[in-house]
């Protein structure tokens, strides 16, 4: 199954009804504009697995470097249709971003998840990650104000 790069406006549309399952919060113009924008200004890729002219699965990424990790590819959202999971398709596309990323010469591959997202856990174990720390996030919105020290 080939992986496909979503380049134009209307490739990025048809991601939408996929990835709106991980990050139901966006509507599909925000999501075209974000992808768009991010491409643009930090070279972020939006990658969809297809069978049968249907999506099954997507993924965002971006290739970063770092002191501490070097050159390595973040996976910012990877998702299947809650259709399709159980089929092999995440593994496809989990694969697949593994190789571009040593094809990229990146030494790591690394992604964030919820807490809660248990089954995804289960599968990014069982694809040989590890769990390697603990991600610290401060809304600044909402933070109170903060004395130097």
């Amino acid at each position: 199954m080939p992986v496909n790069h979503a380049h134009s406006r209307t490739e990025i549309k048809r991601c939408f009804p996929i990835m709106v399952q991980l990050r139901p919060n966006l509507t599909e113009p925000e999501f075209i504009e974000r992808v768009t924008r991010q491409s643009d200004q930090y070279g972020y890729r939006l990658v969809y697995l297809e069978e049968a002219g249907q999506i099954m699965a997507v993924a965002g990424f971006i290739i970063r470097e770092m002191l501490p990790l070097g050159r390595f590819l973040y996976v910012d959202d990877i998702v299947t249709d809650a259709a399709e999971r159980s089929k092999g398709y995440g593994r496809v596309l989990f694969d697949w971003l593994a190789d571009y990323a040593r094809s990229n010469d990146c030494a790591h591959l690394h992604l964030d998840s919820r807490l809660d997202r248990k089954e995804a856990h289960r599968f990014y174990l069982r694809q040989g990650m590890t769990i390697s720390g603990h991600h610290f996030a401060l809304k600044l919105d909402e933070s109170p104000g903060r004395v130097a020290e």
